[in-house]
C-alpha cells in the first residue's frame, strides 16, 4: 500500500529519530491511517484480508496504548497524540488537520447515537478534556485541560472549565 500524505504529515509532528520506539501513540495513528487505506481498496479478497488485519491491529493497539482512533472517523493529516492513554474518538467524529490530543481526551456524543463534534484545523486539546455533542470547535482553538466542552467554540478561542467557557479570542 502506498504511504499517504496524511500519514507523512502525522509523522512530521513526531520526533524524527525512531518515533515508533519513542512514542507509543504513533502506533494508533499508523493503524488508523492503515484502516483508512484499507477502506479505499477495491472490494475483494485482498481488502477482506486487510480488514481482518486492521481489526486485529486496532484491538491490540487500543488495548496496549489506550488510544481508540476508529477508521470511520475523519481525521486530517498532522495528527499528534501526546501522552497516550485514555483517548477515545467517536467513529463519526471529524477532526481537522494539525490537531493535538493529550491523554484522557474524549471526542464523542452526549447520548447514544447522538450527534458528535466537528473539530477544526490546528486545534490543541488539553489533557482529560471532553468535547461532547453536535458542536463545532473552530480553527486554531485551544481547549484547556479537564474542560468539558458542550457548546460551539469560535475560531481562535481558548475554552476552559467545566462546563467550558471562552476565556480569550485571538484577534485576526
Amino acid at each position: 500500500m502506498l504511504i499517504d500524505n496524511d500519514w507523512l504529515k502525522d509523522l512530521a509532528r513526531y520526533p524524527q529519530a525512531r518515533p515508533f520506539l519513542k512514542e507509543q501513540s504513533i502506533w494508533a495513528v499508523w493503524v488508523y491511517r492503515f484502516g483508512r487505506r484499507v477502506d479505499i481498496k477495491p472490494v475483494g479478497l485482498p481488502r477482506k484480508l486487510c480488514t481482518i488485519i486492521y481489526w486485529l491491529l486496532f484491538r491490540v493497539v487500543e488495548t496496549v496504548t489506550g488510544v481508540s482512533l476508529p477508521k470511520s472517523a475523519i481525521i486530517g493529516g498532522g495528527l499528534r497524540v501526546w501522552h497516550f492513554g485514555g483517548i477515545f474518538i467517536n467513529p463519526d467524529a471529524i477532526i481537522g488537520k494539525n490537531c493535538t490530543l493529550r491523554q484522557g481526551v474524549t471526542i464523542g456524543n452526549r447520548k447514544e447515537n447522538g450527534p458528535v463534534p466537528v473539530i477544526g484545523d490546528d486545534v490543541d486539546i488539553g489533557a482529560y478534556a471532553q468535547i461532547l455533542g453536535g458542536i463545532r470547535v473552530g480553527n486554531q482553538c485551544k481547549i484547556g485541560a479537564m474542560s468539558v466542552v458542550l457548546c460551539d467554540v469560535p475560531d481562535g478561542a481558548t475554552a476552559v472549565g467545566n462546563p467550558a467557557r471562552i476565556v480569550s479570542k485571538s484577534v485576526n
